[in-house]
């Protein structure tokens, strides 16, 4: 009997732990105040959820993991400066991250600004310089990552996060904000591994879209409502926060029952999408329970 995918989890974290060594610059090497603070922002704590999103879906299509290396080491630095970035005086203002001082705390406003500088084009110089992959491949994979964090994706989002602070939101438009701010690196996650697989068919493939796209919007509300109902010492960062700076989230405009609610509703689509994979999906069928009943 094969293992599942909750076992492999340790066998994953050292693959992803190793890839993201080998592809951040040494310490010790010069400007090593910066590459310090890179290594901080990038090794120190952290659920590695995406990057599990990556293996699971290369698991789903039959993937060797070492085709899953590059790409999943890619989204987590791009993930990694994304939080350095959010956690500026300029956006979220948050002292704590993964438990631990945030990098503007630990270091300096301008080293955390210059870190997460250096992380985002470092990604893409992993795909790049990545052995196994053909130039096509590479393309697409950058263009998808690229799309995935840029003004119509997740900084897209984190803009119109903080646009909408103390405002009135329909539910189209917050999940809206929701796909492009959260989502759009989730579902990067699984489309890396479709990309990686080469031609599937578009069932197959619209069946991942879906997966990725319910699965990255769920993942944003289950974020809220651990805000309400999490503990600091649990979420890694302070409870309460988005409360404090009236962010429109789903529990304060539409109330913790609606949230639940549609949380778990997202989570059955998601599921549903999967159904003609069989037994290949039940890593992503893993992740989706994990981030669902995370901080349960």
């Amino acid at each position: 009997m094969s293992a599942s995918f909750e076992q492999k989890i340790p066998f994953y974290s050292a693959r992803i732990t190793q890839a993201l060594e080998s592809a951040l610059p040494a310490a010790a090497a010069t400007p090593n105040r910066l590459h310090e603070a890179m290594r901080y922002a990038t090794l120190k704590g952290g659920k590695r959820i995406r990057p599990l999103i990556v293996y699971a879906a290369g698991e789903c299509l039959s993937l060797d993991p070492a085709l899953l290396d590059a790409p999943a080491a890619a989204i987590e630095l791009i993930h990694a400066f994304s939080l350095v970035h959010d956690d500026l005086p300029a956006m979220d203002d948050d002292d704590l991250r993964r438990g631990l001082p945030t990098v503007h705390k630990q270091f300096d406003e301008a080293t955390a600004i210059l870190a997460a500088d250096a992380l985002q084009p470092l990604a893409f110089a992993t795909i790049v310089n990545a052995s196994g992959f053909s130039a096509d491949t590479k393309q697409a994979l950058v263009g998808l990552i690229a799309n995935a964090c840029g003004s119509f994706g997740m900084t897209g989002g984190q803009s119109i996060d903080l646009e909408s602070e103390g405002r009135k939101l329909t539910v189209a438009a917050l999940e809206e904000m929701y796909a492009l701010k959260t989502g759009a690196l989730i579902h990067a996650s699984v489309i890396s591994a479709c990309i990686i697989a080469g031609h599937l068919g578009h069932e197959q493939h619209d069946a991942l879209d879906q997966f990725g796209r319910c699965l990255g919007v769920a993942f944003q509300i289950k974020d809220d409502i651990l805000d309400v109902e999490g503990e600091t010492e649990v979420i890694g960062k302070p409870a309460g926060s988005d409360v404090k700076k009236q962010k429109a989230t789903y529990p304060s405009l539409f109330g913790l029952q609606q949230s639940h609610a549609r949380c778990d509703e997202l989570f059955d689509k998601a599921l549903s999408s999967l159904t003609d994979f069989g037994a290949d999906a039940e890593p992503l069928r893993w992740i989706a329970r994990y981030v669902i009943d995370r901080g349960n």
